[in-house]
This record gives structure tokens, sequence and C-alpha cells, in this order.
């Protein structure tokens, strides 16, 4: 995916909470997952959502389904445009000690079979 015409959007810390993407005259709001967070809209409202959205939604826990069908909960563990690292979260297995550590590693933008688990 090319992303040269994106623009950056930091929170006041400096921490990448997203990206503007041009479409028109108008921006779309991209989270840190690839993915748009509205339609296309004015500058300020689409910095409005993405400071709104901040990071905490990769802290929840996400359903990652594999190719075979199965159901995974996972917790993202890294997101760059390089790739998204997750780790197998069944049961709180993510922070127990002792319990295996599944991980996976998956394409940037996130795929539509990592959603949040709700």
């Amino acid at each position: 995916m090319d992303i040269t015409d994106w623009i950056e959007h930091r929170r006041h810390d400096g921490e990448l909470v997203g990206w503007m993407r041009p479409e028109g005259e108008s921006f779309v709001p991209v989270d840190l997952l690839g993915r748009d967070v509205s339609a296309a809209t004015d500058w300020l409202s689409a910095e409005e959502q993405l400071e709104e959205r901040g990071l905490g939604f990769l802290a929840e826990p996400y359903l990652l389904e594999l190719e075979d069908g199965e159901r995974r909960r996972v917790r993202i563990t890294e997101v760059s445009t390089e790739g998204i690292r997750l780790l197998n979260d069944e049961f709180g297995a993510a922070s127990a000690v002792g319990a295996p550590r599944i991980e996976y590693t998956l394409a940037w933008p996130a795929p539509a079979h990592l959603r949040p688990l709700r």
C-alpha cells in the first residue's frame, strides 16, 4: 500500500496516532492499523477523530480468525506499517507465567480477519 501522500498525525507528546489520507479536498482519518476511522471529512474533524480514538484501542483484546476457521483471542504487541504482531491471549495466557507463547504476524494494514473482541 502506498502511503507516501498520507500525513502523519501525532498527539501533543509526539506519539503517532494515525494519518490523514488526502481524498480530493477532504481527508480520511486512518488509525494505526491502517483502517479508516470515518469517511472523508474536513481536516479539523479528521484530527479530532484521531485524537478521540487515541491509542487505547490497541490495548483491547482482538479476535483473530485463522485460515482453518479457528478463532483465537489475541493482543496486539507491536504495530507498524511493516506489520502487526500478535500474542495469543486465551484465558489471559499472554500474561500468565509459564504459558506457551503463540505469536502471529500479519501484514499491514490489518486484515478483516482481525477484529476487536466484543
